[in-house]
């Protein structure tokens, strides 16, 4: 028997749903300041719960966000989710709204270390190098 796309579609329609809502200020609590946005969302295989990652970033260069302000992003998503579950019911036309799960996604900032590490190493790139051996 093959597998479903139907989680994988409910997952992308949720997170346009809830991207739109953050965009255009529909949640407005005052703890989503900066730039926030859902990187991604994964819908279970029944379609009775969808995990929403956020990534959260500030608007001053090199500040980020410390623990303490992600879980107050987490809460306040999670105050908003009875009102983010009734747009995404009358957006998607579904007969059951799925359970919202929101977790931090820290692929970004994970990201960013990898650059700062590979900054550190030095390494000259391939062009120059052949530049400097022509020589």
């Amino acid at each position: 028997m093959g597998r479903s796309h139907r989680p994988q579609r409910m997952a992308e329609e949720i997170k346009k749903i809830v991207g739109e809502l953050l965009l255009f200020g529909k949640l407005k609590d005052p703890r989503f300041k900066g730039m926030i946005a859902v990187s991604d969302c994964e819908v279970s295989g029944d379609g009775s719960y969808a995990t929403l990652y956020i990534t959260a970033l500030s608007y001053r260069p090199g500040e980020e966000y410390g623990e303490e302000e992600k879980k107050e992003i987490l809460k306040a998503f999670e105050r908003s989710s009875g009102f983010i579950r009734s747009e995404i019911g009358k957006n998607m036309k579904v007969r059951y709204v799925p359970e919202l799960i929101f977790r931090f996604d820290s692929s970004f900032e994970y990201g960013q270390k990898m650059d700062a590490i590979l900054d550190s190493l030095d390494i000259k790139p391939v062009e120059e190098e052949a530049e400097e051996d022509d020589f």
